[in-house]
């Protein structure tokens, strides 16, 4: 297995711990970022703008992530984190819940959005593909941690689990020997599902660019992922369920995430009519309009180029444009001329006048 600490040292008193779970929970973080930041420019916004609500969210998001996991472990009937309080803030030790993070990171992404009077819809559209790349860029971190695994399997590509990382009812190693037991990997199944909904959702978003409005794809969204978690609980045998039946709070949740999205869906496209929806606006309001890096702008290329002339003009003096037509064919004498020599211009006599009788 892979040790879960890269390196550590000690500073003074201090030991600085660097682990393969909050890297790679950064690096999801900073990737989905950068693919918002591109979405967001496409859309014709400033894509910068969504470095500084990241100050905001991803701090906020992750206070969400770990309050929501050990509200869910407590539910489960765990008295871990009762037993041991401190251990809450040990967030690099793994216990993130994706949906903490989406609730309270999204309500810090809305209210930074409407301080700064941003279109809402455009910066979920285009964040929706990226917090599922963020997701799966970070998921083997689940398995260097052993944690979110999923019931015993003898399926090929079933990973062991070592004793000290087992769930209670797996902890018995003459029902379930180290050596021989494998468990289902959920995180790579959700890894999975991931990828192919953010292409989905690239894809979709281009090949429907014109017909899709503000909304639509974080529509799209909701339902995909809802479905993809409610089918991913199947396989949790950790997850907390509600009373004596197999559903647990986190399927119930995805399935009433799917629902929202469906109905938003039927709503946007005019298949069902909600009377809180009829303000829902058809394009995106934009108010930094980044024109050199947005396609959506509304300046032809030819505009373009003119400007970019006429600032380099004004910064570096006269530039001369490049011609794209096609250079005019030269015109060669009727007579034929010696190979290898030039042909010498011939004057043609002029036309002789026609004279109506």
């Amino acid at each position: 297995m892979i040790d879960p600490v890269i390196f550590s040292f000690k500073l003074f008193n201090l030991e600085i711990v660097l682990r393969w779970y909050g890297v790679l929970v950064m690096l999801g973080a900073v990737v989905g970022a950068w693919w918002a930041e591109k979405e967001i420019r496409r859309r014709g916004e400033n894509g910068e703008v969504i470095w500084d609500a990241m100050i905001w969210v991803l701090p906020i998001g992750i206070l969400g992530a770990r309050l929501w996991y050990v509200v869910n472990n407590i539910f489960a009937g765990s008295s871990y984190y009762l037993d041991n309080p401190i251990k809450i803030l040990y967030v690099w030790e793994g216990g993130l819940h994706f949906f903490g993070g989406l609730l309270l990171g999204g309500l810090a992404l809305f209210f930074f959005l409407q301080k700064n009077g941003m279109d809402t819809w455009l910066f979920l559209d285009a964040l929706a593909p990226a917090t599922l790349l963020g997701q799966a860029l970070a998921r083997p971190a689940n398995f260097i941690n052993q944690e979110l695994y999923g019931q015993p399997t003898q399926l090929p590509w079933g990973i062991p689990i070592e004793a000290n990382h087992r769930l209670a009812q797996y902890a018995d190693l003459s029902q379930f020997p180290v050596q021989t037991t494998r468990f289902h990997p959920t995180f790579a199944y959700e890894m999975v599902l991931n990828f192919l909904i953010v292409l989905f959702l690239w894809w979709l978003s281009r090949r429907y660019e014109d017909e899709l409005k503000p909304g639509a794809l974080f529509s799209a969204w909701l339902l995909l992922a809802g479905l993809s978690r409610t089918f991913i609980e199947f396989f949790r045998p950790d997850q907390a369920r509600i009373g004596d039946t197999f559903i647990t709070y986190t399927m119930a949740v995805s399935f009433a995430m799917a629902i929202a999205g469906a109905i938003m869906l039927l709503v946007r496209f005019g298949k069902l009519q909600l009377a809180m929806a009829e303000g829902w606006e058809n394009q995106y309001q934009v108010k930094m309009l980044d024109r050199r890096t947005s396609p959506r702008s509304r300046v032809s290329p030819i505009a373009e180029d003119v400007s970019d002339m006429d600032e380099k003009k004004t910064l570096n003096g006269p530039v001369k444009r490049k011609s794209t037509a096609k250079p005019a064919a030269k015109k060669t004498s009727a007579t034929s001329s010696p190979k290898g020599k030039k042909a010498s211009a011939v004057k043609k006599p002029a036309p002789k006048r026609k004279v109506e009788k």
